[in-house]
């Protein structure tokens, strides 16, 4: 059943999340991904399911079963609900069974129980340069066509001018882009250079020519999508001088090609101009090779960041390899989730106590507008934390990577924002790390300045660093460390290089009080070994059956665009692997 467009003015703000403790923050109004599409199938056998269990206590009951199968069938819901309310709500408090494994924060008795244990142990430390056992398989595969998206669009004439407006952070606006491209490609349209919604969530004014060189991305895409930096005067002129009166067309999430071309283009062809706005995840996964080639050479060749990013951000990958001239240049990176509104949102409870729940009270209240006061939403903690919903804390990353086998010699590059109690978080991780640097440790205050105020430059001068180190480790989800797991396995043979915590399991034994360093080491490292294994996955992707991000997962799609570019400067202006093994041997000579 085809989707039906809405076309109205640009007057609405987007998608929002109710739900407390998901990946990141934002107002009631912020505009954020939708959710991905159902697993219709898997929703089938589970309605399946249930309708067996129902026919077969129909049967225990016999022919005549009427009032006493519905009053048992009550009673077996009522006993249902309030037993799970027991549990994980509110309720829990009440009932003298013990708690679930893991609901409540005590890593930080867990540290002092154990550090005498963590600080002597540091004869046995794994070597960066062997921490990544797993290779993946190559196997034989179709030669690669001459040209990366076959040049197949249409090169005479074209069916009209496409904007979007791309919300969100740096790589949430960067999804935007490469799908706007697709899009574009598709359509056989015009792209204007996109534009950036400004948000009080990211609260950054940038344009797409502070973050991305434009030059460089009209360029790389000229024969495959015409690319223009505005309207021309004659459309213009038409809508005042003012992109906002250009008919907005609202798009269904993840829409389908199908939909695009028979829904969108035929509106594209009699406007001549259309704007798709919001647009964060409005093209489907599922497209056709020569669509998905394009968001390939758009992400990985198109988008390059700008001169002054890309030159501070090589200056600090510099920087850290010198620095880590103990380790022969290699480091370790972190995204860390730990600010403010980010715990805030996320609803968890940490070791701070009242001080802790009234400010935390005081953000939500003030970044969500009563939103978590609501009568229909109710905030479990403890429900968020056995289920892995939680930042991990600085502390808690510390631990886990010290039982993984990293050594107090390991320099580690911390990506994050403004850390919650910084002076008091960081503290433990310091003692076991103590080189630890942030981008405002390794730059001057003067280097800096210019981006005072400017989260997604920022946040571009972290990817940039955390996508040069040897490790990359993610404590918390969101687009960040999607994208730039994609962009490790593209430059790394198809290795992500990626810790992925099991949170689930790894809040469990930090509850444990009678765990030993020993055990812990055991299952840090068993950990260690799975984001190993699960870093060379390439999904199955066969015709049009891709359910996985290709931003997350960029093989099998992208590999052609991989082996001819092999030898080429990757495309965010920072260094090819070659260059950082250069570096890093330059280094260990020195020493």
């Amino acid at each position: 059943m085809a989707m039906k467009p809405k076309i109205h003015p640009p007057n609405g703000n987007g998608y929002s999340s109710d739900n407390c403790g998901g990946g990141g923050g934002g107002s009631n109004t912020s505009p954020s991904p939708p959710p991905s599409p159902p697993r219709h199938s898997h929703f089938r056998r589970r309605v399946k399911s249930k309708v067996h269990y129902v026919h077969s206590l129909k049967e225990s009951f016999g022919g005549g079963y009427g009032i006493l199968f519905r009053r048992n069938l009550l009673l077996l819901s009522l006993l249902y609900v309030s037993g799970l309310l027991m549990c994980v709500g509110p309720f829990s408090a009440y009932v003298s069974g013990p708690t679930l494994p893991g609901s409540f924060y005590r890593s930080h008795e867990m540290f002092r129980r154990l550090w005498r244990d963590i600080e002597a142990d540091n004869s046995s430390a794994i070597e960066l340069s062997s921490v990544w056992k797993f290779k993946r398989r190559l196997k034989e595969q179709r030669p690669c066509p001459n040209s990366t998206a076959g040049r197949c669009f249409e090169s005479s004439g074209s069916n009209g001018y496409l904007i979007i407006e791309a919300n969100g952070g740096l790589n949430q606006q960067r999804s935007a882009i490469c799908n706007a491209v697709a899009v574009a490609g598709l359509l056989n349209a015009i792209l204007v250079i996109p534009q950036f919604d400004f948000h009080n969530v990211w609260r950054d004014p940038s344009e797409f020519g502070d973050i991305y060189d434009e030059d460089h991305f009209i360029a790389t895409l000229e024969d495959y999508v015409k690319v223009v930096k505005k309207l021309p005067e004659a459309l213009m002129e038409r809508h005042d001088y003012n992109i906002t009166n250009v008919p907005t067309f609202r798009v269904q999430a993840w829409a389908s090609v199908n939909y695009y071309l028979g829904e969108v283009y035929p509106v594209l062809q009699k406007q001549g101009v259309i704007r798709l706005a919001p647009f964060a995840n409005r093209l489907a996964m599922n497209v056709p090779p020569h669509i998905q080639s394009l968001r390939c050479l758009t992400n990985y060749e198109a988008l390059r960041f700008s001169s002054p990013i890309s030159t501070l951000a090589n200056e600090l990958v510099n920087r850290m390899i010198e620095k880590s001239s103990g380790t022969g240049g290699k480091y370790v990176s972190i995204h860390l989730r730990f600010e403010e509104d980010m715990l805030a949102f996320s609803c968890c409870v940490y070791d701070g106590g009242k001080a802790e729940k009234t400010e935390m009270d005081l953000v939500r209240e003030k970044g969500w507008k009563g939103k978590f006061k609501r009568k229909d939403h109710i905030i479990l903690p403890s429900l968020n934390r056995i289920t892995g919903k939680c930042p991990l804390s600085p502390l808690e990353v510390g631990m886990m990577l010290r039982g993984m086998g990293f050594g107090n010699d390991t320099s580690i590059y911390l990506a994050s924002g403004k850390i919650y109690q910084a002076g008091r978080h960081l503290a433990p991780l310091l003692k076991m790390f103590p080189h630890l640097h942030t981008k405002e440790s390794l730059a001057t205050p003067e280097e800096l300045a210019i981006y005072k105020g400017f989260s997604s430059r920022l946040a571009a001068l972290d990817y940039i660093v955390c996508l040069s180190s040897e490790v990359f480790v993610t404590t918390q989800g969101g687009n960040f460390p999607h994208f730039l797991m994609g962009h490790r396995r593209f430059l790394y043979d198809g290795h992500a290089k990626t810790i992925m915590p099991d949170k689930r399991k790894l809040v469990v034994l930090l509850q444990d009080m009678g765990l030993s360093w020993k055990a812990f080491k055991d299952q840090m490292k068993e950990m260690l070994n799975e984001s190993d294994r699960k870093g060379i996955m390439v999904p199955r992707v066969r015709k049009l059956n891709r359910k996985t991000s290709v931003y997350t997962y960029p093989l099998p799609e992208c590999r052609c665009l991989q082996k001819s570019d092999k030898n080429l400067m990757n495309p965010n202006s920072t260094f090819s692997n070659y260059q950082l093994k250069s570096m890093r041997h330059e280094v260990a000579n020195q020493t």
